[in-house]
């Protein structure tokens, strides 16, 4: 199986580029088992987001997060990737995964498969 095309929106590649040297080691490979069909190692689901909206948790001393929407055929879109810096992921970083969410669907024509 080939693995899905992996689409970055916004500024998620600069913002996984400004991870530490393990932590965008580690989002690589988690990406990578997302394109081909396989849940990350530590993740959990953001329908607060969007429908589909998953967000890949890694701990490398620090909270680093990858918020990605695999259901299409075509591509696993990365949303957002940022570090997290308290408990619960702030309000910014929600809007910001869900603006994109939106402007994803608005280029698909509101198709959601």
């Amino acid at each position: 199986m080939t693995p899905k095309a992996l689409i970055w929106l916004g500024s998620s590649l600069d913002d996984i580029r400004g991870f530490s040297d393990d932590a965008r080691a580690r989002a690589g490979y988690e990406l990578y088992r997302v394109q081909e069909g396989l849940e990350p190692d530590d993740w959990k689901p953001m329908p607060i987001v969007g429908s589909g909206v998953a967000e890949i948790r890694i701990r490398m001393g620090r909270e680093y997060r990858v918020m990605y929407v695999a259901k299409f055929a075509e591509a696993v879109y990365v949303l957002h990737a940022f570090e997290k810096k308290s408990q619960k992921t702030s309000q910014r970083d929600i809007d910001v995964g869900a603006a994109r969410w939106r402007r994803l669907m608005q280029s698909r024509g509101g198709r959601s498969r």
